[in-house]
């Protein structure tokens, strides 16, 4: 994928990185068009806290993946076991 991502497509490709667990995403009340996420269970419990996704990450295709691929290997350091993902091509 070398084209510039748009913002529902980046939602979708975070929301999808972090299955079998929620994504929840929103833009950042600093007015720089940048992303906040957090990772959470079923119960609603945090995996993985606030994390914040530049607008020129999440817009340039392999920026989103580093970043998304950083936020995955954190979770498995916790023992949390994520389904098979890969960057959409």
């Amino acid at each position: 994928m070398n084209a510039t991502l748009r913002f529902n497509e980046a939602l979708l490709i975070t929301g999808r990185a972090f299955q079998p667990f929620q994504c929840v995403t929103w833009v950042s009340q600093g007015g720089d068009g940048s992303l906040d996420l957090s990772v959470i269970d079923r119960t609603g419990t945090r995996l993985l806290g606030l994390t914040r996704i530049p607008s020129s990450a999440y817009s340039d295709p392999e920026q989103l993946e580093d970043l998304l691929v950083q936020a995955r290997d954190e979770l498995n350091r916790e023992g949390y076991r994520l389904q098979e993902w890969h960057m959409p091509a």
